[in-house]
């Protein structure tokens, strides 16, 4: 039976790891259709895709706009398949929902991450000093959009894509910069941090306090690009996580 948080998922036996991945606001799992095809083949990775209510097959599900409910809906599908070493791969959005499911596994099953990737998001620690966006109105919210290059300009100047994604969007953008931290002791897991050089919302400042999160090695690597880097430096940044791979 297909599991509507992995669509798509095609189980390989002879992986010695899952990798799951988590998109950023307003994205779905497509954004990683290409992953598993990237990792080199003796890496033997599982790509895991994560898809959030409220997009492609699951466009009748209501989206989340908190991140603990996410992450307490999301938690038992993933579980099963942590029975092989796992790691979390999180942009944006996704690494505050891979950060606080890291925690969830930890404190209920005794079980981590053997990595936990996260890009371009300040740690969670450190408070944010903008404003918030998600209630602004539709012109000066799409106007937002837009200055993040983000969503493509055919979605922006589509009135009708438009009114179907607003919701989820803002949705996404509610969980993200409603989210509020909560210390715990940091992960024993390491973690490996990626960002854009010329991402102007994340300074590099912001990615580095990350390291604050783990006991173990905490590394950071900068890739050319502004905050959804990802999407022109995919293959670059899959070569990148295979290396740190166990």
């Amino acid at each position: 039976m297909t599991n509507p948080w992995f669509p798509g998922r095609a189980d390989s036996p002879r992986a010695t790891l899952n990798l799951f991945c988590f998109p950023y606001a307003g994205g779905a799992a497509q954004i990683f259709r290409r992953w598993q095809e990237a990792f080199p083949p003796e890496k033997q990775v599982q790509v895991y895709a994560v898809q959030y209510p409220g997009r492609a097959s699951r466009l009748p599900e209501p989206p989340f706009t908190d991140c603990r409910a996410m992450v307490e809906a999301l938690a038992p599908s993933v579980v099963p398949l942590t029975d092989r070493p796992f790691a979390f791969f999180g942009h944006s959005m996704g690494a505050i929902v891979a950060f606080e499911l890291a925690r969830l596994l930890r404190g209920r099953h005794g079980r981590e991450p053997a990595r936990l990737f996260v890009s371009g998001r300040r740690a969670p620690q450190v408070p944010s000093h903008e404003r918030p966006t998600y209630e602004l109105p539709d012109e000066e919210f799409i106007e937002e959009l837009r200055r993040l290059n983000g969503t493509p300009s055919e979605v922006l100047e589509h009135p009708e894509l438009m009114r179907l994604m607003l919701p989820i969007i803002r949705a996404d953008f509610t969980l993200t910069q409603a989210y509020v931290y909560e210390p715990e002791r940091p992960l024993d897991c390491p973690i490996t941090i990626f960002g854009g050089a010329d991402d102007a919302d994340v300074s590099r400042e912001n990615l580095t306090a990350w390291c604050e999160q783990t006991t173990a090695r905490c590394s950071i690597r900068m890739f050319p690009g502004d905050h959804f880097f990802l999407n022109a430096a995919a293959n670059d940044l899959v070569r990148a996580i295979a290396r740190e791979m166990p």
